[in-house]
Parts: structure tokens; C-alpha cells; sequence
């Protein structure tokens, strides 16, 4: 059905969100159902359940919904930029970069803010290395761009690996769960939601020329499509919305590889489509895991990285299954 009629994707991934948003205010070692969670939202009850929804988790499942709709969202743009299915946000060493300095923060003991200040400015910092050396030869091509961040990754993995290591133990638990992807200590202000919402837009401008370059690059030039300047938009783009989702939330996978596929074989293939979707999509799949993170061993949390990986590997093989089964 959605196949045929694409176009019922929005108003059921509308209503997927507003689902999600209700299950995770509910969702914790607090016992606060649905039924709770609307009074407070629409009634006048003071007490320690009204400080739980507003103080915890609304800016909590906010900051997820954002995370996960930024990382879905550059998800959709690696996969047209280097024209690979297995890209996903962190292929080209953005949050590799990010890591490094937040790891060096939090073993000066920095505060949440100057942690999450390191982040982005590592993350930028991978960003001009990155572009820097693709470009060192005056042209830069998606492979060339792919085996650079490929091998600044690696780089970056040692650094990580090394801080790690001579880090005092009390330092390491804090540097795993950033690892790991963690919202426990996340809020995303109103720079990140100027981020994602000036994001989607631009993306949204550039849906037609998109669905031209994911077919080629001398198809989208004969077709009048400024390639070179695209990819270059693409990839700063992409650059500063990875960014901001792994300085609100550390390092969380899968959720930029997995949901653009899914909607894929839901029928969103046209990126006028496919942008929304992931937008929608990304942001419900993460506050969801989140939920889980949240409760599976409550009062203990897990980090919900470790909830995207168990949920997306399965769902990642299912899609290949899938789509190796399509083409036979």
C-alpha cells in the first residue's frame, strides 16, 4: 500500500511521532503511564510527577528527537553525496574528530557544556582535515573524499584509543558512555533546533537536484546540475548536522545507515519524500530506543547506542535480505 501510494508515509510517520513523544515521557524508573503523562500535559497537578515530565524527560525525548532526525537526515545526504548505500554520517571521521576532544574534556574534568563545545570543535576540525587533504590536488572526487575520512578515522580511532588508556578510571566510564551514544546528561537548545530546521529546508531546495545526482554525475550534468557545487554543499551540509547531533548525544550508530533504507523500500525513493520521511522517522526510531535504554534494567540506563545497534543490525540484514531478494 505505501509502495503504491507513497505519499501516506507523512501522515503516518506524523502519527508514529506523536506516539513516540508519548512513550517516552512515560518511559523510566518513575512509574508515569500515558494516562499521567496527559494529565500533566494538559491539566494543572503540581507535584514531583509534573517536575519529572517537565525538568527530565520532555527535554530528554526533545534532544532525542532532534539527535535522531539530524543523523537520518545526514544519513540521506552521505548516501546521494558519495553514491555508496553504506555510507552513513560518520564515515568521513566527523564524530572521530568530535570524540578525541571530548574525551581530552572530560579528562580535565570540564563541565557538560565545555564537553559538548569540544565536541563540535573537534568535529569541525575533522571536517578541514578531511576536505582539506581531498582537495590537497586542486580536484576531489567521492572516492577520494570517502578513502580520506576512511583513513582520518583511523587516525582518529588511535588518539581514542590512547586516551582511553591512560585515562584514570574514573574518567573512563564518562569517556564509554559518550562513546557509546548517552542522552542521560542531553537537552538540545534552540542553536541545534535552528540547525536541524534550517537543514531540512536546504535539503529540501536541493530535492530535485538530488534525485538527479544519485543517478550519476554526467547524468545530472547533462541535465544542467552544477555537480562540483553540489557535492560541495552536500558535504559541508552533511558536515555540520552530524556535527551537532554528536555534540548533543555522542556518538550513536546506525540511525543515519538504517532509516533512509527503510523508507526507501516503503516507496520513498524521490528526496522530496524521502527528506521528511527521514526527518520524522529518525527522530521517532531514536526516542524510541531511548525509551528502551531507559527501562530495560531500570533504575540502571543504558546508553542508547548500544539499543540503536541491537535494534538497526537485524533490521540492516533484514533490509538486505530484502532487497537482494527484489533484485532476483
Amino acid at each position: 500500500m505505501l509502495q503504491r501510494h507513497p505519499f501516506v508515509l507523512l501522515p503516518a510517520l506524523l502519527g508514529l511521532t506523536l506516539i513516540s513523544f508519548l512513550v517516552s515521557f512515560s518511559s523510566g524508573s518513575a512509574d508515569l503511564g500515558i494516562g499521567a503523562v496527559l494529565s500533566q500535559l494538559f491539566g494543572q497537578e503540581q507535584g514531583l510527577q509534573q517536575q519529572i515530565l517537565f525538568e527530565l524527560r520532555i527535554p530528554r525525548s526533545i534532544a532525542a528527537f532532534i539527535t535522531g532526525a539530524l543523523l537520518a537526515l545526514s544519513g540521506v545526504i552521505m548516501q546521494v553525496l558519495l553514491r555508496n548505500p553504506l555510507a552513513d554520517p560518520y564515515i568521513l571521521g566527523i564524530s572521530g574528530g568530535a570524540a578525541v576532544a571530548a574525551l581530552a574534556a572530560i579528562l580535565l574534568g570540564a563541565s557538560a557544556l565545555w564537553i559538548s563545545n569540544a565536541a563540535f570543535a573537534g568535529a569541525l576540525l575533522s571536517i578541514a582535515i578531511v576536505f582539506g587533504i581531498a582537495r590537497a590536488s586542486g580536484a576531489w572526487s567521492s572516492t577520494r573524499l570517502l578513502l580520506t575520512g576512511v583513513v582520518v578515522s583511523a587516525g582518529w580511532g588511535a588518539m581514542i584509543n590512547i586516551l582511553l588508556t591512560t585515562s584514570a578510571n574514573n574518567s573512563v566510564y564518562s569517556m564509554l558512555f559518550w562513546l557509546m551514544g548517552d542522552l542521560s546528561q542531553s537537552s538540545a537548545g534552540w542553536i541545534s533546533t535552528g540547525i536541524l530546521l534550517l537543514g531540512f529546508m536546504l535539503m529540501m531546495w536541493q530535492a530535485r537536484a538530488m534525485n538527479v545526482l544519485a543517478r550519476g554525475d554526467l547524468q545530472a550534468e547533462a541535465l544542467g546540475v552544477n555537480v562540483p557545487r553540489l557535492k560541495l554543499f552536500l558535504y559541508f551540509a552533511t558536515s555540520v548536522l552530524t556535527a551537532c547531533a554528536v555534540t548533543i548525544a555522542g556518538s550513536i550508530g546506525f540511525v543515519g545507515l538504517v532509516i533512509p533504507h527503510m523508507l526507501r523500500l516503503l516507496g520513498a525513493r524521490d528526496h522530496r519524500l524521502l527528506i521528511p520521511s527521514s526527518v520524522l522517522l529518525g527522530g521517532s526510531f531514536l526516542m524510541i530506543a531511548d525509551s528502551v535504554a531507559r527501562s530495560i534494567v531500570a533504575p540502571l540506563q543504558l546508553p542508547v547506542g548500544v539499543v540503536t545497534a541491537m535494534i538497526g543490525v537485524p533490521v540492516f540484514l533484514l533490509i538486505l535480505r530484502h532487497t537482494r531478494s527484489a533484485r532476483e
